[in-house]
């Protein structure tokens, strides 16, 4: 595909879109139009017994989530928040030994997570970012590159998180609070599904779409070209 009809999802402005409607429309740049052979062959993935009733399970908890929905006109009335969510979810995969792969700095957060998980009944592990206690030099960093310059400073390490539970043979895991990057790491080495109960924003009280809602007033600065914050110009 060219660039003019590569998926722009997040562009389009058409009133019936054909991914919601049936027989609806959409711009050049529509992947519902465009990529059907693709969509075709990733929707053999649910024939997969193991993602099917997982894909399944994940809809009726999106249904659960609102109430009333038998009243038409149906208007939008959500319920529950995530954490209640993630528990429901579980139960209905008949998931057991859940896992935490939680920042150091939502210390607080993951212990409270922890109880509630037990409350409900589960089996739970939890993993901080710095366990192994491994320098940052050990990546290759230089000293002015770490936060605490001059002192040493263990490195956040998902890819130990995830080999962690992996051994422990979670069910079921749970991001709380990693880095940009880090979640990544964790992703791409777990081996159970992976959900995130929180994104980490050092500024917006881990809130990150705070900073879309507000690009138009105070953070109008990330919708020009370089972003740099006076603090990082200072450090070069």
């Amino acid at each position: 595909m060219n660039d003019e009809s590569s998926p722009q999802c997040a562009l389009c402005s058409v009133k019936d879109p054909a991914c919601r409607v049936e027989n609806g429309t959409g711009p050049e740049s529509c992947p519902t139009k465009n990529y059907r052979e693709t969509i075709e062959k990733a929707l053999k993935e649910y024939d997969k017994l193991e993602i099917r009733e997982f894909a399944k399970m994940a809809s009726i908890q999106e249904a659960e989530c609102y109430i009333n929905r038998h009243i038409k006109p149906y208007v939008l009335h959500p319920v529950k928040p995530r954490v209640q969510e993630i528990c429901e979810f579980a139960n209905k995969m008949r998931y057991n030994k859940l896992g935490i792969a939680f920042c150091a700095g939502l210390h607080s957060e993951a212990r409270t997570l922890t109880n509630i998980l037990k409350a409900q009944g589960f089996q739970v592990v939890s993993v901080v970012c710095k366990t192994g206690c491994t320098s940052k030099e050990s990546l290759g960093l230089k000293d002015e590159q770490k936060i605490r310059i001059g002192e040493f400073e263990s490195m956040c390490s998902p890819i130990v998180q995830a080999a962690l539970l992996n051994e422990e043979r979670t069910d079921f895991n749970i991001l709380v609070g990693l880095c940009v990057g880090h979640d990544s790491l964790f992703f791409k080495y777990s081996k159970a599904f992976t959900t995130v109960l929180i994104s980490k924003d050092r500024v917006l009280a881990h809130n990150p779409a705070a900073a879309l809602y507000t690009s138009g007033s105070y953070y109008a600065r990330l919708l020009r070209q370089g972003i740099d914050t006076p603090q990082d110009k200072e450090c070069t």
